[in-house]
């Protein structure tokens, strides 16, 4: 990604819908170089932790290159992809459906963190920490698609 913006992208206009109807979602399971821990982040509403991710837009080749943006505006990390972790559907049944929180398909990949970087587009709404397996597991149980993600990586247990 070459020269990083440090304005996080809003709205829904490029976004990417699947052959369903359903929103694609790209994102990364952030991990140390020796894979003992994850990065995750605050959630908008910091309430809770969740994986970096969002919106494929139209503009992005790659889902990948979607996954590597929202990793560098939600959590301020430079992240070199590993590998696709692959589709995960959304777990969530019609009823928790709204019109904010379409149905979506999950994107994620594993990647390293290469660099983390002081001042990033939304420092001023999120922070970041660094997780063993077992701790992100349990912070992302009330997320059955991040969680799946978490166990799909390579993240040593």
């Amino acid at each position: 990604m070459a020269g990083q913006s440090m304005t996080a992208r809003t709205g829904n206009g490029n976004q990417r819908y699947g052959s369903k109807g359903e929103r694609l979602v790209a994102g990364v399971v952030p991990l140390s170089r020796d894979k003992t821990k994850v990065l995750l982040i605050q959630s908008s509403s910091g309430k809770s932790w969740v994986l970096p991710k969002g919106g494929w837009e139209l503009d992005e080749a790659t889902a990948a290159d979607a996954a590597k943006r929202e990793a560098w505006e939600e959590g301020g990390i430079i992240c070199q992809i590993e590998k696709d972790l692959n589709m995960i559907p959304d777990p969530r049944p019609t009823s928790a459906l709204t019109k904010n929180a379409p149905k979506a398909s999950y994107q994620f990949f594993e990647a390293t963190v290469t660099e983390e970087k002081s001042n990033w587009p939304e420092k001023h709404k999120r922070t970041r920490q660094w997780y063993t397996f077992a701790q992100a597991a349990q912070l992302l149980a009330q997320r059955p698609e991040l969680l799946e993600a978490l166990k799909r990586s390579s993240l040593k247990r």
